[in-house]
């Protein structure tokens, strides 16, 4: 079998001394994370990612490494850090956390001063000349997190403010290696992306997927564990949706699709495996085995026209004449960046991000009734959004214990919520910028979940009931739902889906319905901002999308999949569940292929060559040669 090359996780960077006088340390740098985990879900705020000590109550192990001081002698200690629940108006500081140099703790706790990410003031330490070894070590599993380091031998010096130059230069960044140039750059490696870049490469691209983190899969990998919805293979292109049997598994809405044609044999291999497998009907917040990392990353792995960029971040993109020339990636460990250049880029970030970076039109929040004629707009615009989730599951086992919270949300007998599972509905940051400030929108989740579990556990009421649950899993990494739409030629509304409205370049088709999301205000909660969310869901026929929704507008060179594309919020809530972004992901690697045959843009598929775009979606995407099974 051959194999892509494959751009992963490089060799940990080292800190380099900015002189004799200093040294500055990455924390997502070091060469063991133990228990820590890679937050960089901020990275366009803080302009790097940052380590959290995320272990659900229990502290996780030490995050080591190395480092060579130029002399030996007294250093001052900065390590930059946050209290993360000081937002809050809490001053117990749940996330401390000490640095431990050459077996000996600093002399201050972290994590226990300043609402925002600053640098606090660690005392003085002695290091040798040459090597020594720093480490993380968490004192609580509640949500420490850390930054940098810097060490200096001017103790009366403050640390310097960790801009983008100020970083490159303390590591010895040089400049962006170079990557080459693919026909086909996609930005994303969630269910859109994957299937983009897949169907991409088997037309003959060659495909660079860039992904942010070190897993694919986006909200359906392990690290969020949302379950794959919506039905594909159907009209009028009931070939769509291939791909999704190759990566996407078994899981609830699978079933459904089983259940009503269950004399196919897909749907007889599907009804056999669950009933094999019961574990898999878990829809959402399930095991990690369940969404299959390995196999998407394999899918990919398989197809020798894919470069896979994983852990890569995109931080800007390079514009000419309203068309995208290349990106820089920054590695989310290491922080060296590359250079990818494309003739055609596909979005399937989510946020968007690469449409943003290269000036490409785009809304977020509600349209108004008035523009829009919709029954499910407000009457004015607003910032409203659908939430973020932070999912849960307990597990049976001995009796635990769990700490108090009191930085947590703070619940009673009659506002708790008596569950051991706890799936989308517990979403917060409606209304909230999803991107800007997504860290306190992911961290307000986790003050509920820990609120309510403590609870839970402590209350005379409900502590026998409990005793034997562990809290056995939290998304750190939280599933978002909305953020920015790209602007295309159609920005699909309400009515296209409620008046059934047919456009010639019909293509993927949305099943689930216009479903929206609103806060959940808890009863005896009013003083909370909301932490659970309600669906309203207005039904509709199946709906094939228009093909004019998947490109940008204004920026010639850009595709997109998945729930960037271009709707109004309204019509976002039917086409936002991942078999249909699937679905969108393959349509947009047929058009890419036809735009490297004809050297046309995304625009030109629809103005010259709309047929042959049919007969790719009828055809459906080329089986694999590994596909060796229907799922």
């Amino acid at each position: 079998m051959r194999l892509p090359r494959l751009i992963a996780i490089a060799a940990l960077l080292l800190p380099l001394s900015l002189s004799a006088q200093s040294i500055f340390i990455e924390a997502e740098g070091f060469s063991d994370l133990g228990g820590w985990t890679n937050d960089n879900q901020s990275v366009s705020q803080m302009g790097s990612p940052y380590l959290i000590a995320h272990g659900l109550g229990r502290p996780v192990a030490d995050a080591e490494t190395v480092f060579e001081a130029p002399e030996a002698g007294e250093y001052q200690l900065w390590v930059r850090t946050r209290d993360w629940t000081r937002t809050w108006g809490r001053t117990e500081s749940p996330g401390r956390f000490q640095v431990i140099i050459n077996g000996k703790p600093s002399p201050e706790t972290f994590g226990t001063k300043t609402e925002e990410w600053a640098w606090q003031d660690g005392g003085s330490v002695i290091l040798k000349k040459g090597e020594n070894k720093i480490a993380l070590h968490d004192l609580t599993g509640f949500e420490g997190r850390c930054d940098a380091i810097y060490l200096t031998r001017n103790l009366g010096a403050k640390a310097p403010e960790p801009t983008a130059d100020f970083r490159r230069k303390a590591l010895g960044i040089k400049r962006p290696q170079r990557a080459g140039k693919y026909d086909f750059v996609v930005v994303g490696g969630g269910i859109a992306g994957i299937c983009a870049a897949i169907t991409a490469a088997r037309l003959g691209s060659t495909v660079a997927l860039v992904q942010n983190r070190p897993v694919l899969g986006g909200n359906n990998s392990s690290e969020i564990r949302v379950g794959l919805s919506g039905l594909i293979y159907k009209e009028p292109y009931p070939q769509l949706g291939r791909l999704m049997d190759e990566i996407g598994g078994i899981g609830y809405w699978t079933n459904r699709e089983a259940q009503q044609d269950p004399d196919s044999p897909r749907s007889k291999h599907i009804l056999d495996v669950l009933e094999k497998h019961p574990e898999k009907h878990i829809h959402n917040a399930g095991p990690a085995s369940n969404y299959e990392d390995d196999k998407k990353l394999e899918a990919v792995l398989n197809e020798p026209n894919i470069t896979l960029f994983l852990s890569k971040q995109a931080i800007s993109a390079k514009t000419r004449s309203g068309k995208i020339r290349s990106i820089v990636v920054k590695d989310i460990f290491t922080s060296e960046e590359t250079i990818i250049k494309g003739r055609l880029f596909a979005d399937c970030t989510g946020d968007a991000n690469l449409g943003f970076m290269a000036g490409a039109d785009y809304r977020m929040g509600r349209e108004s009734r008035a523009e829009t004629g919709e029954t499910q707009a407000p009457e004015k615009a607003d910032s409203l959004t659908m939430g973020t989730s932070v999912q849960w599951y307990a597990s049976e086992t001995d009796p635990t214990t769990f700490p108090e919270c009191p930085w947590a949300i703070q619940f009673s007998d009659s506002t708790c919520i008596p569950i051991v599972h706890g799936e989308w509905d517990w979403e917060t940051g409606l209304g909230r910028d999803q991107v800007e400030e997504i860290e306190r929108i992911r961290d307000h989740g986790l003050r509920a979940v820990y609120g309510n579990w403590a609870y839970l556990k402590n209350s005379p009421k409900f502590k026998e009931q409990f005793k034997d649950q562990r809290l056995e899993w939290v998304a750190c990494i939280g599933g978002k739902r909305e953020s920015r739409r790209l602007m295309g030629d159609v920005i699909l509304k309400e009515q296209d889906f409620t008046e059934n409205v047919q456009y010639d370049d019909a293509s993927f088709t949305a099943t689930w319905g216009m479903d929206l999301h609103y806060p959940k205000p808890e009863p005896g909660m009013e003083a909370e901002e909301p932490f659970r969310a309600t669906s309203v869901t207005k039904h509709h026929k199946d709906y094939a999308v228009p093909y004019r929704c998947l490109y940008s507008r204004n920026i010639d060179n850009l595709l997109m999949a998945g729930r960037d594309i271009s709707v109004t919020h309204a019509a976002l809530g039917t086409i936002r569940v991942m078999r249909t972004g699937g679905m969108m992901g393959e349509v947009v690697g047929m058009a890419a292929s036809i735009c490297k045959d004809h050297r046309c843009s995304p625009r030109g598929v629809y103005q010259k060559y709309l047929l042959e775009l049919k007969a790719l979606m009828t055809a459906g995407v080329p089986l694999s040669t590994q596909t060796v099974s229907i799922l």
